[in-house]
């Protein structure tokens, strides 16, 4: 079973954004357990703090950080990542508009981009969402994900 949080800074505004993402927490549900924690925004570096005590929290979970200069992966290969870490509570860490503290980045285990381009927030934690489930689907040999 898999054990997933996502933490962000601020609100999914946009109604349709939300209604995807929504429906990617429940498929994701299907496979394990999935949180969704969103701390306030703020400046950076009170957002910084604010991951970083959830973190502390869960001392014990793999975190893994998007950031521009993380390591960009295929959705096979992303879910390679997953399907090592399975049995571990994993935490993925999209930061706000501003981008992450330092501080954060060096607390993660890795550090994933999603992209070259730079995405919204929202846009971010409902691609993260998918690839996720997409990652979990290729593990299950479901036909979500086609070669």
């Amino acid at each position: 079973m898999f054990c997933f949080s996502i933490v962000f800074a601020g609100k999914i505004k946009n109604p349709h954004i939300n209604k995807l993402y929504l429906d990617y927490q429940k498929r994701i549900s299907r496979y394990g357990k999935i949180n969704f924690i969103q701390i306030s925004p703020g400046s950076k570096k009170e957002e910084g703090m604010r991951i970083l005590n959830v973190l502390d929290r869960r001392n014990n979970s793999k975190v893994f950080v998007l950031s521009e200069e993380g390591e960009l992966y295929s959705s096979k290969a992303f879910s390679k990542l997953l399907n090592f870490s399975h049995g571990q509570h994993l935490i993925f860490v999209v930061g706000g508009a501003y981008g992450l503290e330092e501080e954060v980045k060096t607390r993660a285990n890795h550090l994933i981009s999603l992209s070259l381009m730079t995405f919204t927030h929202e846009l971010s934690i409902l691609l993260l969402a998918e690839q996720v489930y997409r990652g979990i689907s290729i593990i299950n040999g479901s036909k979500y994900h086609h070669d």
